[in-house]
């Protein structure tokens, strides 16, 4: 049984869905500290003039310390300020029309109060759709697993029966630092290897790291073989370690 665990996306990035797509069960991180200004609310989409953000207003003051699950969208309006952006720059993409007006149903019926991590699951389950992605996914919330940090992942790991986790390459920082948490239990650490392919985009030059979005939009059925197109063997522990000292010195 092999994881991953990652934190609700809004309209994620490729890597995301190529994690996904590698693994057994996919795990919502939805019981940790919301992040404001993350990945958890906003995303990029490609421009004339480079990537654009388009961010989720939620509910923040007042509210420090809250977990994800508990996250509410402020204004309801931002939807459609968001289609607008989308329409302006993705019309004339080849696949605009399929796929915008699911899309638009979607963030349509959005309204304030509306929970952040709910639009997330419904965008996400949207995407899986398309892509074609049979990877189940659970919200830790619904786990109900404590902890903090590797401890948390730990014991997720261990209530699905998982003997393999592949962590996002950018938890590596405290992961390596903490990972007899999971090894001391039997739980393989690999860390997620992809590079960034390219594909057809509007607006040259081709930017990378914009929403999944922009890929389906611009390449439709052949999204998936493309995302996939950037997968290589994940990487172990002392590759990443080794890897990180050398940036360090370089």
């Amino acid at each position: 049984m092999r994881i991953a665990i990652c934190q609700p996306t809004y309209l994620p990035w490729l890597g995301y869905f190529d994690l996904m797509d590698q693994v057994d069960t996919f795990v919502l991180l939805d019981s940790v500290q919301f992040e404001k200004q993350s990945w958890q609310q906003r995303n990029r989409i490609k421009t004339p003039t480079g990537l654009q953000w388009l961010t989720v207003p939620v509910l923040f003051r007042g509210k420090f310390g809250q977990a994800i699950r508990e996250v509410e969208i402020r204004d309801a309006n931002f939807g459609r300020n968001h289609l607008r952006a989308l329409e302006v720059n993705y019309r004339r993409a080849p696949f605009f029309q399929e796929f915008f007006p699911m899309l638009s149903s979607v963030l349509g019926e959005v309204s304030a109060g509306t929970l952040l991590v709910d639009l997330n699951l419904r965008l996400l389950r949207w995407m899986v759709e398309i892509l074609e992605i049979r990877t189940p996914f659970v919200l830790a919330s619904a786990l109900a697993e404590d902890g903090r940090r590797s401890q948390l992942l730990a014991n997720i790991c261990r209530r699905l029966g998982a003997r393999q986790y592949i962590s996002p390459i950018g938890s590596a920082d405290y992961l390596l630092s903490e990972i007899e948490v999971l090894t001391g239990t039997g739980i393989d650490v690999v860390f997620h290897h992809y590079l960034h392919p390219r594909y057809e985009q509007r607006f040259p030059p081709f930017l990378p790291f914009a929403s999944a979005i922009d890929l389906i939009f611009n390449e439709g059925a052949r999204s998936m073989e493309i995302i996939r197109s950037g997968r290589h063997r994940p990487l172990a522990p002392a590759e990443v370690s080794n890897r990180m000292v050398e940036a360090k010195e370089a």
